[in-house]
């Protein structure tokens, strides 16, 4: 429909789309230690703004949905969709959210490839499957609302 492109989580969401499968693809290629640092990096920066745009796509569907966030941080947008049932109808671990966030703002001031290295173990073994969550939860709603 026309009018879907003026929605703004499912606009958020076609950016997080591409930027999970960016981040998806890097992680799945090879063992984290078969990266040069270089790759790493790059591994690291699309976390990051995976992350980024994970989490405001969350807080676009909240306000979709008609709930209000009072200032659009990552910690408030993770609790309202906590408190709001989004995170248990998407099958996703709201402390594992929060880790991500943590980690996302650790990472965005140290530049040290063996916290890089830890942080890619991390993202690969617990991050990348609560992005998944959010990206199944959101192609179901699209398919949802196309319906």
């Amino acid at each position: 429909m026309a009018f879907d492109k003026d929605i703004r989580w499912k606009q958020r969401f076609a950016n997080y789309r591409r930027a999970f499968g960016l981040l998806r693809q890097a992680l799945e290629e090879r063992n984290i230690g078969d990266y040069s640092d270089l790759e790493l990096e790059g591994i690291i920066q699309r976390f990051e703004y995976t992350f980024e745009l994970a989490w405001k796509t969350l807080k676009d569907y909240l306000e979709y949905s008609g709930f209000t966030v009072e200032e659009a941080t990552p910690r408030k947008v993770i609790k309202a969709c906590s408190a709001n049932n989004i995170f248990t109808a998407a099958s996703i671990n709201p402390d594992v959210y929060l880790n991500m966030m943590l980690e996302r703002n650790a990472l965005s001031h140290v530049y040290d490839h063996e916290r890089f290295k830890q942080a890619l173990v991390n993202i690969k073994g617990q991050y990348l499957k609560e992005l998944e969550r959010q990206y199944q939860f959101f192609i179901s709603k699209e398919i949802e609302e196309d319906a």
